[in-house]
Order: C-alpha cells, then structure tokens, then sequence
C-alpha cells in the first residue's frame, strides 16, 4: 500500500491538500534508494547542514534547486575522456537526483564542495510579521474616585 487515499478529509478541511502531498512525496523519496549517501546535520538554532557524498563529482556537474518548500540535488557526470581501460570500476558514477522537502521559511544560504563532500547550508528565515509578539493588555475600567465630605 504506497497511497493514502485523504479524499474523505478534503470535504471538512480547507488547504490541507500540501498534508497529503507531502505524504505521497515522501513514500517516492524511500523508493530512491541510498545513493548517493547524506546527513543532516543541525548547526545552530536556525541553521542546518545537509552534507552528501558526491565523491568523483566536479562542482559544475551538480546542480541544486530551491522550489517552494522542494530542495532538488542533483548530479550528472559529463562524458568521460577514455585515457585507458578500467580492470575495475567501483566508484559510483551515475547520475542521481536526491529531494528534500524544507520547512516554511528555510532557504539555502550556501554550497560547497570540499573532500568528495557536498555541503549545502540551509537557514531559518521567519520574518518579522510571522514571529510571536507580546501583547499588552489594557483595562477600560475607569479608577473610581471618593469623594470625601466633612462632618
């Protein structure tokens, strides 16, 4: 059973269908497989890494993307010049196309490439209008005032 059928929520509830998208999204994401491997890391309180394992990758052979709340990564390996013949081939070189999907307000800050290592540099950005602030609370009771009178 890879569906979720949520039609019978969509009839009480207004913008929820990104729930079930999100759902279907990752079911797909564990179909991919482990290549190429990855971690994520939290580096602050509002910062994460995502550091992944593209040994044998040139950094103009991969290509990130940031769609809404969808971070696509993506590799391909340009044709290789023969210089001889290989008696074993294990390093993986095949193209791969990993998805992540990134909580409201995350954006990607940076990339690198260092030691066979993609890093890719995620921040939390909630802007000023979403965060919580303090309401004061205020009475409309006005002070009673005694009035004092001789004897």
């Amino acid at each position: 059973m890879n569906h979720f059928d949520f039609s019978p929520l969509f009839r009480s509830t207004i913008g929820f269908d990104r729930l079930s998208r999100m759902i279907d999204e990752s079911l797909r994401v564990a179909e991919q497989g482990g290549y190429p491997p990855y971690n994520i890391e939290k580096t602050g309180e509002n910062n994460y890494r995502i550091a992944m394992a593209v040994a044998g990758f040139a950094a103009d052979e991969i290509e990130l993307v940031q769609q809404e709340n969808t971070l696509v990564i993506s590799g391909a390996k340009k044709e290789p010049e023969q210089a001889g013949a290989y008696l074993h081939r294990g390093i993986a070189q095949r193209s791969f196309e990993r998805r992540f999907q990134l909580a409201d307000f995350i954006r990607v800050s940076g990339a690198s490439i260092e030691n066979g290592l993609l890093h890719v540099d995620l921040v939390r950005e909630v802007p000023e209008a979403m965060k919580p602030r303090r309401i004061a609370v205020e009475t409309s009771a006005k002070p009673q005032t005694l009035e004092a009178k001789a004897a």
